[in-house]
């Protein structure tokens, strides 16, 4: 098919509505192409708003004289033509491009190829979303008519490898898209600036890794249909590469979206203070309020939104929670008090010996000095003995090990590395920090990951949750993706000895009166 014939949408009008709009060009060796998909551009895109960016990724032929010279020719219409001293690849060329569209107060751009591989006439089509605001991307595709793409000439070889890979795609990030793989996009640069494109790949998965950023950002991501055009093959060589690099940034993804890797590239969301409540299945939640006793006193120490101790509540308890963030609306909660604290101050604010239970669920992890502040807490337990329950992550967790094993030690958002993580524990350092700091261990067994917050309350999140609940029972310091404790506080030296001579006073006196 040849370039002329790829005409169907040439008659289209748009009205930009005063936004400014950037057709940007990739193009590397496209001296026999690129005037040609400079002439195809739409009459009605050719306005002030319109400007158009080509940047020659340093081509061995005269792509960047064809681009001058179309320039000088056609004074009236914003051509802006650019070459990079060094080739940049297919990636690094649209970073620059999308720099250029942010910097230069744009508000729209849209990505074409200089080889005349997306038909230029499709733009308003792809606009007109964008335009009225209905979406961030607009996303070409050859595959929403798939028996099309075939017709229209695409490789049966390269029409089953997109159909394989954008169904494994849409099945590990749970999308609906038709074709990840098109290179024909338009964009909000309103959106481009939110997310981190410029530490994405310079290879030809760039356009991959935007989409997923574009997703996890949870942005608004539509298609529309292109017609086709195809030119040389790519090598077998080329294709496996890609292949394999769209296989391995996927499951990153995916990986990073669990919190079991971390990746800059998709960290694309502020850090959370609120947490999930875990109840339904087994988790850290549920077993801490199992342990609750009904109608003690309770103190949750990072109470955080207060989200357990509301369940506490239910079970007849009386709770004070302490968090350096009071909840908002936090006034007026039956058996529920709230004061604000930070966990790294040496005294407490209430008297902590009036509590039959102490709660530090996902705590000890944060504190700068752990160890003082169990010391801490036992001294101000005084003489009484009151319950610790205590859960932590689990760094020996086998996930954890594996990527180690493979080189990899990423701290993330979330999970057993959250980046406000500042001590790491397995079972044996967190049963010897309790038992040299003064505390009887009661219980300490193994929590599987939550993998019905993680993946849904689905069938697979459950069979996975009841493996890891199996293969604890085989090795809690293996598979317990969380390490639960309940421990009791023993009286300190000083307290022991006090109610040793206290003791002692009263038993002398006994004894001096059966004597007499």
């Amino acid at each position: 098919m040849r370039l002329e014939e790829l005409d169907p949408f040439a008659q289209e009008n748009i009205d930009l509505a005063g936004k400014k709009l950037l057709i940007f060009i990739v193009a590397y060796n496209a001296e026999g192409t690129i005037e040609k998909v400079l002439k195809r551009i739409p009459p009605t895109l050719r306005t002030s708003d319109v400007e158009v960016l080509i940047i020659d990724d340093s081509s061995s032929d005269k792509t960047f004289a064809r681009g001058i010279g179309y320039q000088r020719r056609n004074a009236n219409f914003k051509i802006t033509v650019l070459r990079t001293p060094e080739n940049q690849g297919y990636g690094g060329n649209q970073k620059l491009g999308y720099r250029y569209a942010i910097d230069n107060g744009f508000d729209i751009v849209a990505l074409i190829h200089g080889d005349g591989k997306y038909a230029p006439e499709r733009l308003p089509a792809l606009l007109k979303p964008l335009i009225e605001e209905k979406t961030d991307a607009v996303l070409g595709s050859r595959m929403i008519d798939r028996r099309g793409a075939l017709r229209a000439g695409m490789p049966l070889g390269k029409w089953i490898g997109n159909q394989i890979f954008t169904a494994f795609e849409n099945a590990v990030l749970g999308t609906q898209l038709s074709d990840f793989h098109c290179g024909y996009r338009v964009y909000s640069t309103r959106a481009l600036a939110q997310i981190p494109f410029e530490k994405n790949t310079n290879d030809s998965h760039f356009d991959t890794e935007i989409v997923i950023q574009f997703l996890l950002k949870k942005l608004r991501v539509i298609e529309q249909a292109i017609p086709l055009f195809y030119g040389d093959g790519i090598r077998y060589r080329d294709a496996v590469t890609y292949a394999w690099n769209i296989f391995k940034t996927t499951i990153r993804a995916r990986l990073c979206k669990l919190y079991l890797f971390y990746d800059c590239r998709y960290d694309v969301e502020g850090m959370a203070e609120v947490y999930n409540l875990k109840t339904g299945f087994a988790s850290s939640h549920t077993a801490a309020i199992g342990a609750a006793e009904p109608g003690s006193k309770i103190l949750d120490v990072g109470c955080g939104q207060g989200r357990v101790g509301r369940e506490l509540v239910k079970k007849g308890c009386r709770v004070t929670g302490l968090d350096r963030h009071v909840p908002i609306n936090s006034g007026g909660e039956s058996n529920m008090d709230f004061i604000r604290w930070d966990l790294d101050r040496t005294e407490f604010p209430v008297n902590v010996s009036q509590f039959d239970q102490i709660f530090l669920l996902d705590i000890i992890e944060h504190l700068k000095d752990p160890a003082h502040f169990m010391d801490e807490l036992r001294f101000a337990t005084g003489c009484k003995r009151p319950e610790i329950v205590l859960t932590t992550a689990n760094i020996g967790f086998f996930a954890t090990r594996l990527m180690l094993s493979l080189g990899q030690f990423n701290y993330g958002k979330k999970g057993i590395l959250d980046v406000t993580h500042t001590r790491l524990f397995t079972f044996r350092s967190i049963r010897e920090l309790l038992i040299q700091s003064g505390y009887k261990i009661l219980e300490l067994r193994g929590i599987p990951a939550p993998f019905p917050l993680a993946l849904g309350d689905n069938r697979l999140a459950r069979f996975l949750l009841g493996l890891n609940s199996l293969l604890i029972h085989l090795s809690k310091g293996l598979f317990g993706y969380q390490i639960f404790v309940r421990a009791e506080a023993r009286p300190t030296v000083n307290n022991l000895l006090n109610e040793t001579i206290l003791g002692s006073t009263v038993l002398k006196a006994e004894v001096h009166s059966a004597a007499a």
